[in-house]
């Protein structure tokens, strides 16, 4: 596949936080039979993820039952309950979709096109209000290693109201990534996956501000907890080459992207997931380690105790307990 052009911006990278995680706990990884199950939806028992060739699946936690829900035929990405019952699907080649967990009829309330380039993330509110996420207007997916690069922030904030109206809650955002509602829908957070951090807006007013910044990681998914707190996916740990060709002139990060493959910066292989105070930003809890058969985690969901994990690049979910 062809890459694309970039046009790099400047932008010096915030120093880190120093991050003091502990141990991750004991890690249960579960088989999906399918590639890339970036996010994770539990209900009732069960676990609902996307995965790259299109299909939704539903499984148990011990792995001993996996179903396919349906098949979107795009690339499913977030998945969230609709107020009806119905799932609320991301998908990248497809746009802002419900789908029926009996049937797999699949209904398009945003689709995919020149407004909605890559739907990634959502939460619901209660009357079916949506708020998602464009990640970026300038790449496709597949490029998501463009758009840091390039640094041009086009990704967006977007609410879909439930007559059909969709309006910008927030743009200029650097690869936009996970959403998180508050729990009294007083607030909506978003992570910048390219900037390293998450901006929150309140509800009704849309005044937005940092919630968190200089975070060490790229975060991704994010989701509030049946705690209540806001789960951040932690991607990867911050790559000092990256940071450091974004301080050097644009040039440098051009070279880069045109490297072959095997020599394109790469995430490090850890399994790191964090949560924080949706009002404050204070960390409440942060978890990392190296785990010989899981990394890069792209999903979080925190249920009645115990925490669900997504990966782009694994062929499998996994979770643990909260000590």
């Amino acid at each position: 596949m062809a890459r694309p052009k970039i046009s790099p911006k400047v932008w010096r990278p915030p120093t880190a936080q120093k991050p003091h995680p502990d141990p991750l706990p004991k890690l249960t990884v579960v088989q999906v039979n399918g590639f890339g199950a970036e996010d994770v939806l539990v209900e009732k028992g069960h676990v609902f993820t996307g995965v790259e060739d299109g299909r939704i699946l539903r499984l148990t936690p011990d792995g001993r039952r996996l179903d396919m829900v349906a098949d979107t035929r795009g690339r499913p990405l977030g998945l969230e309950l609709y107020p009806d019952g119905r799932l609320l699907v991301c998908d990248s080649k497809r746009g802002l979709l419900l789908v029926d967990r009996q049937s797999g009829d699949l209904e398009v309330l945003v689709p995919r096109g020149p407004d909605l380039r890559v739907c990634n993330n959502a939460a619901v509110a209660a009357d079916g209000t949506v708020y998602f996420t464009d990640s970026t207007s300038r790449f496709d997916l597949d490029h998501w290693k463009a758009d840091l690069l390039e640094h041009s922030g086009t990704g967006r904030l977007l609410r879909r109201t439930p007559d059909g109206q969709v309006d910008v809650l927030l743009s200029g955002l650097q690869f936009a990534n996970g959403v998180a509602l508050a729990p009294d829908e007083s607030w909506v957070v978003v992570a910048s996956t390219g900037s390293y951090r998450l901006d929150r807006v309140e509800l009704p007013s849309g005044k937005h501000s940092t919630l968190v910044e200089a975070l060490p990681a790229f975060p991704d998914n994010i989701a509030t907890g049946s705690d209540g707190l806001v789960w951040v996916a932690m991607a990867s740990p911050r790559i000092a080459a990256l940071d450091l060709a974004h301080r050097l002139h644009p040039a440098i990060r051009k070279a880069v992207w045109a490297l072959p493959e095997p020599l394109q910066v790469k995430e490090k292989r850890v399994v790191w997931v964090r949560a924080v105070d949706g009002a404050t930003g204070k960390v409440v809890h942060d978890f990392r380690s190296v785990h010989p058969d899981y990394h890069m985690v792209t999903g979080v969901r925190e249920d009645g105790g115990v925490v669900y994990l997504g990966s782009l690049n694994e062929r499998a979910i996994a979770y643990f307990s909260l000590p």
